[in-house]
């Protein structure tokens, strides 16, 4: 019994200590995240659902699976902040709707071979740039421009078992990530740019708009129009 109690005082130091080392990862991403958020959203909820999601991959981390440990939480981390704001159910089902219908025009204009710029695609949705503009807006706030499965009849968020599942499996598989990789290659060469900027080197979204020269609304309509480009491109995966 003491044995068993002086292992259980050591591992919960240890988990503490490691909570508290990679606690600046979980702020960096709160921060990234509600960046592209209504002020609405606080980020002291974004933060405490990070710290659920960390502590969940550290009791479930394998290195043998061949992942860095901080690629893995910031997989569980972002899974666990995104499953606080569907609970949060604060976007309106048309929403999901609009952004759904923009990703499937997407699609059917790419199967055509046809042009799939923004323009092209407001066109053959039958409405205005503007109104174009503000799905793209509306889909970058409400996290639809992850690549994760938001079902359109489940607006407010699906079991949080199931999405924590679903998504993390499909990042762990090869075939899930070469393909992505394959169709990150394919886009357009500005949309390209911007998602290394974002992604690898982890810019935000003013500093891409400084080396793009463009404004920092334009750089977040980029990202919404590629991330809508990859979903309808990678429809067979994540529905």
């Amino acid at each position: 019994m003491k044995g068993h109690a002086a292992y259980a005082t050591v591992h919960k130091g240890s988990i503490e200590q490691q909570l508290e080392e990679h606690l600046p990862l979980v702020k960096r991403l709160a921060h990234h995240l509600s960046a592209r958020l209504p002020s609405s959203v606080q980020i002291d909820d974004l933060l405490q659902a990070g710290m659920i999601g960390l502590l969940e991959a550290l009791n479930k981390y394998d290195a043998s699976q061949g992942a860095q440990f901080t690629t893995y939480a910031s997989i569980r981390i972002r899974g666990a902040m995104l499953d606080e704001l569907r609970r949060g159910d604060w976007a309106p089902r048309s929403v999901h709707r609009k952004s759904r219908e923009a990703m499937e025009t997407i699609s059917r204009l790419e199967q055509q071979g046809k042009d799939t710029s923004a323009q092209e695609v407001a066109g053959e949705m039958g409405i205005s740039m503007e109104e174009y503009s503000k799905i793209i807006q509306d889909s970058n706030m409400t996290g639809f421009y992850s690549i994760d499965l938001l079902d359109e009849e489940n607006p407010g968020g699906s079991n949080i078992e199931d999405h924590r599942e679903g998504p993390l499996d499909m990042l762990s598989d090869s075939g899930f990530r070469n393909d992505l990789a394959h169709e990150i290659g394919r886009l357009p060469e500005r949309e390209k740019m911007m998602m290394a900027l974002y992604y690898q080197e982890d810019l935000n979204l003013r500093e891409i708009g400084e080396v793009m020269g463009v404004s920092e609304s334009r750089v977040s309509q980029i990202h919404g129009q590629a991330m809508l480009r990859l979903r309808a491109r990678m429809k067979d995966w994540v529905e």
